[in-house]
């Protein structure tokens, strides 16, 4: 079911990929990783039964099962993407060391071990290296709530009961924001949660918790009005569809001259991508959650008003997602005319662009935040090494409207979020392998 544990994850793993090779056909969206991971961790809330469906078979996932298991939970799966929590007693409070660095997600443990048990252990946190990702939230929100935290190798939080409160977040963290809402359902009394996240995989771990008894109020918007409950059920819960994986698909398309169409792809959740990729001359069609990529595209920017060089950039939901930037950025590269890109929110998130300068790219990076893309650019291939999830889809992107034979090293990183990517993209007519 999973890929090979140990060439995974030691980044032994490898993709060839010869380039001038459109995509076309088509293909369904995968479940949102970034839904399914608070969800596994939601599940630690109740003693009852949680089946998950529509989760996606790709390493993170795997990564927060095992460490569900560890704290004494059991896993079982019931077919392709579903899953059948229960953890009828906590075991442990303290997420594994060995876990913890292969995730950044495992954080998102924190609240409902606190909220069940009275006690969280989390050692520092690993995951992808695109900058400072600071835990300062995570603390402000759970002390807020009544914990009290010791750092030392690990990071130690207590309650004796957790209380709601009126919190305002000093960043519109994703991860927490879901570790103060997972806390806040057990907690006793009213928690009001001010400049809270509201991207779609946020809302739906929301919806999961309403469906076992929690109540949440204002989902979908950055203010969140909480009322503790003594208890929550059991669920059967289906996450939506990734939006960050319909996104790299449709510039996977455009910059391939290929035409795809995607089922199940969540179409409310593209409409600032639609925006930024029509900057660059990209669109799509779409009826009901079915999107059609056509080949022929405009592939040209489209100046601001007066003839201004147009900006791509990212912002907390619902602008533009910063996991989509390094996908435009390389496909910007495809495109006649010129373009910046700014990365707000990661400093080092725009640092893979070398690999695509060293491959023909015309880009100028300004600085760790700002690049200057001007194109059509002849890419080379090269021999890469994928430094994040996203990158990594990047790194394909451009090896596949390459000429010539790339190679993509430390693949772990892109399989942590794309799920059986080599063959659904072989499936597609792209010239790919996996080797090690």
């Amino acid at each position: 079911m999973w890929p090979s544990a140990t060439s995974v994850r030691s980044g032994m793993s490898e993709y060839l990929i010869e380039g001038g090779h459109p995509i076309g056909g088509n293909i369904r969206a995968s479940g949102n990783k970034n839904a399914a991971l608070p969800c596994i961790a939601a599940a630690l809330l109740t003693g009852e039964p949680v089946v998950l469906r529509n989760i996606p078979v790709i390493e993170d996932v795997q990564v927060m099962l095992e460490i569900y298991q560890s704290f004494g939970g059991s896993v079982e799966s019931l077919g392709p993407g579903a899953w059948r929590l229960v953890m009828t007693d906590i075991k442990s409070s303290a997420i594994p060391a060995e876990h913890a660095q292969k995730i950044r997600a495992s954080i998102l443990f924190a609240g409902p071990l606190l909220a069940r048990t009275g006690k969280a252990v989390l050692p520092p946190p690993g995951g992808d290296v695109i900058g400072r990702r600071r835990l300062d939230t995570h603390f402000l929100a759970l002390t807020e709530l009544g914990a009290r935290v010791k750092t030392s190798d690990s990071f130690t939080f207590t309650a004796k009961a957790l209380r709601g409160a009126d919190i305002f977040l000093d960043e519109a963290s994703v991860t927490a924001t879901e570790n103060a809402i997972m806390a806040a359902v057990l907690a006793g009394g009213l928690t009001i949660l001010t400049n809270a996240a509201s991207e779609p995989h946020v809302q739906d771990l929301c919806r999961m918790l309403v469906s076992m008894g929690a109540r949440i109020e204002g989902i979908g918007s950055n203010i969140l009005t909480i009322t503790g409950t003594s208890k929550l059920s059991g669920t059967d819960f289906a996450v939506g569809a990734d939006f960050m994986e319909v996104g790299s698909f449709i510039g996977l398309a455009a910059a391939t001259r290929g035409e795809l169409t995607i089922e199940g792809a969540a179409v409310g959740d593209l409409r600032s991508a639609r925006l930024a990729f029509g900057k660059l001359g990209i669109v799509w069609e779409h009826e009901g959650n079915l999107i059609h990529v056509p080949a022929r595209q405009s592939m040209t920017v489209n100046s601001d008003l007066g003839g201004m060089i147009p900006k791509i950039d990212d912002a907390p939901w619902p602008g533009f997602p910063p996991d989509l930037t390094s996908i435009v950025t390389v496909v910007a590269t495809q495109v006649k005319g010129t373009v910046l890109i700014h990365e707000k929110m990661f400093e080092s998130r725009m640092f893979f662009v070398d690999k695509l300068i060293a491959m023909g790219a015309r880009i100028v990076l300004c600085d760790p935040h700002r690049a200057v893309v001007t194109g059509p650019s002849k890419l080379s291939a090269s021999e890469l090494v994928s430094p994040d999830v996203r990158a990594g889809m990047a790194m394909i992107i451009a090896a596949m409207c390459a000429r010539g034979k790339s190679i993509i090293r430390n693949t772990y990183q892109i399989e942590r979020g794309y799920e059986n990517l080599v063959e659904r993209l072989s499936s597609l007519g792209a010239v790919i392998e996996r080797s090690g």
